[in-house]
């Protein structure tokens, strides 16, 4: 990428957070930067960020190597991905009503789809709590997440998203009237996939990581549309962790000294676009590459 060579390794602990501590201490020090996969750093609420405590305690041990969790990089790359879809793709956003399956972690993405005319459903009780309430407005949910957040961080993380073999769950076909309701569904995708139904004909889909298998279970439940806010790298789409991590690492910079305009500079240098693929025979696909 941009002339430099790249070795990016994906060690997983299966959801063992003692071995996780353990790996990322021997790795400090030893790697250019580490993108921290399957739990988030910091959640947010418009400008309010919150630190989740299990997250702090696995990192504590590292000192010198920066680690970085895509929040930095989700901020900046998927608000310009609501911003190609709308001015270099022309999909017509406005009116669209999104199922956000979880805005805490994805609150660029949320309010670019805001400030794009969609209508927003707002699932983070539901997905992240099990509470069966949906927010409908953007007001609610800032009032809610704000309200919050400073306990939710301090919960075991377990009980907010699937780690280990419970990512590998099928779904849990639960709330199909919000699936029914929403023409977008977006989000991460553990929780897309956590309810959806079997019958998803005509949805578009707005997510992150996604495997070869997880597009054909995609295109076999009729899903119309998929976008992936990171292009596709041999086959799959890697989370926002690891393109922030490469970007860190490419720029020399610490995360805190990143600023929008600096990720931006580098996505454009890069030619960084999603991957926009059309399926059961709808349009025409594009899928980018790095």
């Amino acid at each position: 990428m941009l002339g430099e060579e790249f070795s990016i390794e994906r060690r997983g602990t299966d959801g063992d957070f003692a071995r996780q501590a353990a790996l990322l201490k021997e790795l400090d020090g030893k790697v250019d930067a580490i993108g921290l996969g399957g739990i988030d750093l910091y959640l947010y609420a418009r400008d309010k960020r919150y630190t989740v405590r299990d997250a702090k305690k696995l990192v504590k041990d590292v000192h010198t190597t920066p680690v970085v969790d895509g929040s930095g990089l989700k901020n900046t790359l998927e608000r310009e991905v609501v911003r190609y879809l709308i001015e270099d793709m022309k999909l017509p956003l406005a009116g669209k009503t999104v199922l956000m399956t979880s805005a805490v972690d994805r609150f660029g993405m949320a309010e670019a789809l805001y400030s794009a005319g969609c209508n927003i459903l707002f699932g983070d009780l539901i997905y992240g709590l099990k509470i069966p309430i949906m927010i409908r407005s953007m007001k609610s949910f800032e009032i809610l997440a704000r309200s919050l957040l400073p306990i939710v961080t301090k919960m075991p993380f377990q009980m907010l998203y699937p780690t280990g073999s419970k990512q590998e769950k099928e779904p849990e076909e639960k709330y199909t009237k919000y699936y029914r309701e929403a023409d977008i569904i977006a989000g991460d995708f553990l929780f897309v996939r956590k309810y959806m139904p079997r019958d998803m004909a005509g949805k578009w889909i707005i997510t992150n990581t996604v495997t070869a298998a997880d597009v054909e279970d995609l295109a076999s439940r009729g899903v119309e549309l998929l976008v992936t806010t990171t292009p596709e790298l041999d086959g799959r789409s890697f989370g926002t962790n690891v393109m922030e991590a490469t970007i860190i690492a490419l720029t020399g910079k610490k995360p805190e000294e990143m600023t929008d305009s600096d990720y931006l500079d580098v996505l454009r240098k890069v030619d960084f676009k999603p991957r926009v693929e059309w399926m059961n025979g709808k349009g025409k696909t594009t899928s980018p590459q790095v």
